[in-house]
Protein backbone atom coordinates (compact mmCIF):
# COMPACT_ATOMS: atom_id res chain seq x y z
CA UNK A 1 0.00 0.00 0.00
CA UNK A 2 1.98 3.09 -1.15
CA UNK A 3 1.48 6.03 1.17
CA UNK A 4 1.98 9.18 1.25
CA UNK A 5 0.51 11.86 3.91
CA UNK A 6 -2.79 9.44 4.38
CA UNK A 7 -2.89 9.86 8.23
CA UNK A 8 -7.05 10.33 7.94
CA UNK A 9 -7.93 7.18 5.38
CA UNK A 10 -4.73 4.66 5.94
CA UNK A 11 -6.41 3.03 9.26
CA UNK A 12 -9.90 2.34 7.57
CA UNK A 13 -7.96 0.66 4.89
CA UNK A 14 -5.47 -1.08 6.85
CA UNK A 15 -8.56 -2.33 9.12
CA UNK A 16 -10.30 -3.61 5.70
CA UNK A 17 -7.18 -5.30 4.17
CA UNK A 18 -7.18 -7.08 7.95
CA UNK A 19 -11.03 -8.02 8.07
CA UNK A 20 -10.10 -9.31 4.61
CA UNK A 21 -7.81 -11.75 5.56
CA UNK A 22 -9.18 -12.75 8.61
CA UNK A 23 -12.78 -13.72 7.21
CA UNK A 24 -11.35 -15.38 4.51
CA UNK A 25 -8.78 -17.06 6.42
CA UNK A 26 -6.18 -16.24 3.86
CA UNK A 27 -2.20 -16.31 5.49
CA UNK A 28 -0.89 -12.49 4.41
CA UNK A 29 0.36 -9.20 5.15
CA UNK A 30 -0.24 -6.20 4.83
CA UNK A 31 2.57 -3.98 4.10
CA UNK A 32 2.86 -0.03 3.71
CA UNK A 33 5.72 1.22 1.49
CA UNK A 34 5.98 4.83 2.74
CA UNK A 35 7.12 7.67 1.05
CA UNK A 36 8.06 10.57 3.27
CA UNK A 37 4.71 11.29 5.53
CA UNK A 38 4.82 13.69 7.95
CA UNK A 39 1.59 13.68 9.00
CA UNK A 40 1.33 10.60 11.34
CA UNK A 41 0.66 7.95 8.74
CA UNK A 42 3.46 5.87 10.18
CA UNK A 43 2.39 5.53 13.50
CA UNK A 44 -1.50 5.11 12.47
CA UNK A 45 -0.31 1.91 9.87
CA UNK A 46 1.78 0.74 12.56
CA UNK A 47 -0.29 0.71 15.49
CA UNK A 48 -2.75 -0.52 13.10
CA UNK A 49 -0.26 -3.64 12.49
CA UNK A 50 0.82 -2.93 8.83
CA UNK A 51 4.89 -3.38 8.33
CA UNK A 52 5.90 -0.25 7.42
CA UNK A 53 9.03 0.16 4.71
CA UNK A 54 10.37 3.45 4.19
CA UNK A 55 11.43 4.51 0.41
CA UNK A 56 13.29 7.52 0.54
CA UNK A 57 13.22 8.00 -3.46
CA UNK A 58 10.03 9.81 -4.16
CA UNK A 59 7.33 9.22 -6.37
CA UNK A 60 4.27 6.56 -6.89
CA UNK A 61 6.20 4.40 -8.83
CA UNK A 62 9.15 3.85 -6.34
CA UNK A 63 6.87 3.19 -4.01
CA UNK A 64 4.70 0.65 -5.66
CA UNK A 65 8.37 -0.73 -7.10
CA UNK A 66 9.89 -1.06 -3.41
CA UNK A 67 6.79 -2.50 -1.75
CA UNK A 68 6.63 -5.07 -4.77
CA UNK A 69 10.44 -5.95 -3.58
CA UNK A 70 9.75 -5.88 -0.21
CA UNK A 71 6.95 -8.49 0.09
CA UNK A 72 7.05 -11.35 1.99
CA UNK A 73 4.16 -13.18 0.03
CA UNK A 74 3.91 -15.14 -3.07
CA UNK A 75 1.39 -12.64 -5.12
CA UNK A 76 0.89 -8.89 -4.18
CA UNK A 77 -2.32 -6.97 -4.12
CA UNK A 78 -2.15 -3.40 -4.62
CA UNK A 79 -4.44 -0.62 -3.07
CA UNK A 80 -3.56 3.05 -2.05
CA UNK A 81 -3.76 4.37 1.38
CA UNK A 82 -6.65 6.83 0.87
CA UNK A 83 -9.15 4.37 0.31
CA UNK A 84 -10.06 4.76 -3.49
CA UNK A 85 -9.94 0.81 -3.08
CA UNK A 86 -12.18 -1.48 -1.14
CA UNK A 87 -10.00 -3.80 0.27
CA UNK A 88 -12.57 -5.82 1.94
CA UNK A 89 -13.95 -6.99 -0.99
CA UNK A 90 -10.48 -8.29 -2.64
CA UNK A 91 -11.86 -11.70 -3.71
CA UNK A 92 -12.35 -11.65 -7.28
CA UNK A 93 -8.67 -11.02 -7.09
CA UNK A 94 -8.23 -14.60 -5.10
CA UNK A 95 -8.04 -18.16 -6.31
CA UNK A 96 -6.75 -20.67 -3.92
Amino acid sequence: MPCLNEAETIGVCIEKAKRFLLENKIDGEILVSDNGSTDGSIAIAENAGARVIHVPDKGYGNALRTGCENAYGKYVIMGDADDSYDLFHLMPFWKS
